[in-house]
């Protein structure tokens, strides 16, 4: 094992990283007066920054942690979350994000009630209050607390992770969405960076590409995997992924609020293939090194420690400062959208409808508030996550039981003008109850043994088949509330006719093709 220590120089890199990111946050927060500036950053981001920012939020420290102890566990099929990432990025930016920003919501739920009622919308915010605080910011804070604890033994967990939900609440309560888009581009290039420095390092010290394939199992260097797979089985690969997917990247406030702040339909679109062309390189500079610590430490006593070993045994003083860095960029990516994310959610869904008589510099002071509680309650609950044994599967867990009701309501909604409230209700309220239950005898009782990835698809099912059966069952909605928030091939058509002429490289529809191609080749190569 290595020495988990820090020479003055990594600490003085670290110091001046985290001064840097605080003084941004304070200084974007002498710009803002209204929610819309605060929560939103004027809608008028640009697809780089968009782009950028949903890679670096995503990739998190939970991710970096999680990514490389799965590898190491399991194998390189933990990557099969970051490429199928990419095909559910495509068919948002097809299907789903004109009629998102048409609507011209502050979140998520918002919308919901738009296309269903008020009863969808305050279930959604709740549970992505929920999602947001007990799994997403606690998820990173517990990694980092994780990663200090090892440099840091004799200070209590606990001590560090309050320490790091203060300097990233810092920024994040000052400056808003605007804070984290710039900061996430800072933290960005951190983590490429850092990552890109450990692989070649790791594969250095290893030799060649004969050398992992000789002494790592077939198996764990493959990407499809079959039904009995602990990690991700090829059926739930395709059954259930296509969910836990759809939910995290095209309904999840803490990532579509980055679209939400495009300046038109064109950058949000071209952001999000952006972030997604930045989803494959994960393979080589992120996944990889865990299976290249088989290798080197075949020994470890638990996955959650690769990341950090590796860092720390293979990079020398000052490189290992930068590269800490990136790792705490990385959790402080997380950690500011989900608490902006959060505040945004119970400021527009709830304290704007209760109180419309507040101004929008009012409420943008009331979501700083917000933060600030939301920020002391993730750290509240971030050392119990140390209970639930691999981050990362605590994580994708949590959302197989939760979200599937959520998805059926945004997918049978987009594309069937039929589906009204009536069913949505029911479809929720049988679909909360039935999680509730899966939950229990999968999880906590132990009466089955059913794989996350299994439950979330029949979850989803059922819940579609409800909203279907009780849409019908009652009368149908408003014609004219949902024209504007569903597909249609007519709407394709006229889009079409759009298109025609513009040169490729800034026709989404020709971008997505590529994109596409370039993830069915990876993923072939490493079948």
């Amino acid at each position: 094992m290595p020495n988990f220590s820090l020479h003055p120089i990594d600490l003085g890199i670290i110091g001046l990283y985290i001064i840097f990111v605080v003084w941004v946050g304070i200084r974007l927060g002498q710009k803002h007066d209204t929610a819309e500036d605060y929560f939103l950053a004027g809608r008028s981001m640009i697809w780089p920054f968009i782009g950028v920012s949903l890679f670096a939020s995503n990739i998190s420290s939970t991710t970096l942690i999680g990514l490389a102890g799965d590898a190491y566990s399991t194998g390189i099929s933990v990557f099969d979350y970051e490429w199928f990432a990419v095909i559910i990025l495509i068919f948002f930016v097809i299907f789903f994000l004109p009629f998102l920003l048409r609507s011209q919501v502050y979140t998520m739920p918002e919308f919901l009630e738009k296309r269903f009622d008020a009863r969808a919308r305050n279930y959604f915010s709740v549970l992505t209050l929920f999602l947001n605080i007990v799994v997403d910011t606690a998820g990173s804070l517990y990694a980092g607390g994780l990663m200090l604890k090892l440099i840091f033994p004799s200070i209590p967990m606990w001590e560090t992770i309050a320490a790091l939900a203060i300097v990233a609440g810092i920024y994040t309560i000052s400056g808003g969405l605007a804070a984290v888009i710039y900061t996430d581009a800072i933290q960005a290039v951190l983590l490429m960076i850092g990552s890109v420095v450990i692989t070649v390092v790791a594969f250095t010290k290893i030799g060649s590409w004969h050398a992992i394939t000789a002494q790592v199992p077939h198996h764990m260097r493959s990407l499809i995997r079959p039904l009995g797979d602990p990690g991700v089985p090829w059926l739930g690969l395709f059954t259930g992924l296509p969910i836990l997917g759809f939910y995290f990247w095209c309904t999840n406030q803490f990532m579509v609020q980055r679209v939400l702040s495009a300046k038109n339909v064109w950058h949000g679109r071209i952001g999000s293939l952006f972030a997604g062309l930045l989803k494959l390189p994960v393979l080589f500079f992120m996944v990889l090194p865990g299976t290249m610590a088989i290798i080197l430490y075949p020994n470890l006593a638990r996955a959650d420690l690769v990341y950090p070993t590796l860092i720390f045994d293979l990079l020398p003083a000052g490189l290992l400062g930068l590269v800490l860095s990136g790792f705490i960029a990385a959790l402080m990516s997380q950690i500011d959208s989900t608490l902006n994310s959060a505040s945004t959610l119970v400021t527009m869904d709830f304290i704007r409808k209760s109180r419309p008589s507040l101004t929008s510099h009012q409420l943008m002071v009331f979501g700083r508030w917000i933060t600030f509680g939301f920020m002391i309650l993730a750290a509240v609950w971030a050392p119990q996550i140390e209970n639930f044994g691999s981050l990362f599967k605590y994580l994708q867990k949590v959302l197989s039981y939760t979200v599937p009701p959520v998805v059926s309501m945004f997918l049978v909604g987009i594309f069937w003008r039929r589906a009204n409230a009536q069913g949505a209700f029911l479809s929720l309220v049988i679909g909360v109850i039935l999680g509730g239950i899966f939950f229990y005898v999968n999880e906590f009782a132990g009466i089955t043994s059913v794989h996350f990835l299994y439950i979330a698809p029949i979850l989803f099912v059922i819940c579609v088949i409800l909203l279907i059966v009780g849409s019908l069952m009652t009368e149908p909605p408003d014609a004219a509330k949902v024209e504007e928030l569903t597909w249609s091939k007519a709407f394709f058509r006229e889009e079409t006719k759009e298109l025609k002429g513009i040169i490729w490289y800034k026709n989404y529809r020709i971008l997505s093709v590529i994109l596409m191609t370039m993830t069915i080749v990876l993923v072939v190569i490493f079948w």
